[in-house]
């Protein structure tokens, strides 16, 4: 049973780093909307890619746009912050109980 729990709190760990990195990712195309980055570029098309799939999805839900400010980032970062807080702290303690 040790084993079970070894393996769930790898787990929350592998996804706790990977909710970590991709919030940064979602700063860092925030912080890209300030400015007017070159579209062709590889670094900006990837970061665009990876963000903005969700952020669409957000606010076709959510009405996230209040005039020239989009908050649909703002609410990605809280879902992962909700994520990291309830389900990887979850499978952790459960991993640590066993």
């Amino acid at each position: 049973m040790f084993a079970f729990g070894n393996l769930l709190t790898a787990i929350a760990s592998i996804l706790n780093i990977i909710l970590d990195l991709y919030f940064w990712v979602i700063f860092i195309r925030a912080i890209m909307s300030w400015f007017n980055p070159n579209p062709y570029n590889p670094f900006v098309r990837t970061i665009y890619s990876l963000v903005d799939p969700i952020t669409y999805r957000i606010s076709r839900i959510i009405p996230t746009r209040f005039g020239m400010v989009d908050l649909s980032p703002f609410v990605l970062m809280l879902i992962i912050f909700f994520i990291q807080r309830f389900v990887v702290k979850t499978l952790f303690d459960i991993g640590m109980r066993m």
